[in-house]
């Protein structure tokens, strides 16, 4: 049975019906590519930068907010909810070794959307009496975007899945390709960078990865209320 708390709201709910969930740095392009890649069906977007710093960040966040807006979709910052506020964000999404889930409370409120990543059961059960409202779980296989870190394996991920009651989104090598086979799996959100960010055309790309995994979450039973 999931492990049930009762300290976060109407976020979560509203992130159970997301499941496509676009990580992107800064690039020049920057809203071309976002207007593209939502048009194809993502549903949740995140600035993840590592090298940059807050004023390039600031600006790029900027310039996507107000897109994100007009498609109704939450834009979350990565690592810092001062940017996240700074810029208006929905949210933050915050690793292992960065600030707390309890100090992004704090600066961004009782509604705001708040992510951890988990890479490890550990990892998980502790993230599971936070207040996030909702978990990453991967990368399921290693990736360029986690250099270092090897994959947990899509078993680690069916297991978050299984026990968590908030949404667990799956990191590590999502495409167009395999994501059916993962909603299979029991898998439910996904996150997507490569296969978006090195597409010659991200909202085709986009549309193929929707497609696919509408398509696939058709079949999924349906569970009693």
């Amino acid at each position: 049975m999931p492990v049930v708390n009762d300290f976060y709201g109407e976020e979560v709910n509203e992130l159970n019906d997301r499941h496509l969930y676009l990580c992107v740095a800064v690039r020049e392009d920057i809203e071309s590519f976002l207007d593209g890649v939502l048009r194809g069906g993502v549903d949740v977007v995140q600035l993840r930068e590592k090298e940059l710093d807050f004023d390039r960040q600031h600006s790029c966040a900027e310039l996507m907010v107000p897109i994100c807006r007009n498609y109704g979709v939450p834009f979350i910052m990565n690592d810092s909810p001062e940017l996240a506020l700074a810029v208006g964000a929905d949210g933050v999404h915050v690793g292992q070794e960065d600030v707390t889930v309890a100090w992004c409370r704090d600066v961004l409120g009782p509604n705001a959307i708040i992510g951890r990543s988990t890479h490890s059961r550990d990892e998980f059960d502790a993230a599971l009496d936070e207040s996030a409202t909702y978990f990453s779980a991967g990368p399921i296989t290693a990736t360029p975007t986690k250099p270092g870190r090897s994959g947990t394996g899509v078993s680690y991920a069916v297991q978050c899945e299984a026990r968590s009651d908030r949404p667990v989104f799956v990191t590590g090598g999502v495409n167009e390709h395999n994501i059916a086979g993962l909603v299979a799996d029991g898998l439910r959100h996904f996150v997507v960078v490569r296969a978006l960010t090195e597409s010659r055309s991200p909202e085709v790309t986009a549309r193929s990865l929707r497609r696919a995994l509408d398509e696939a979450l058709s079949t999924v039973p349906v569970e009693p209320t």
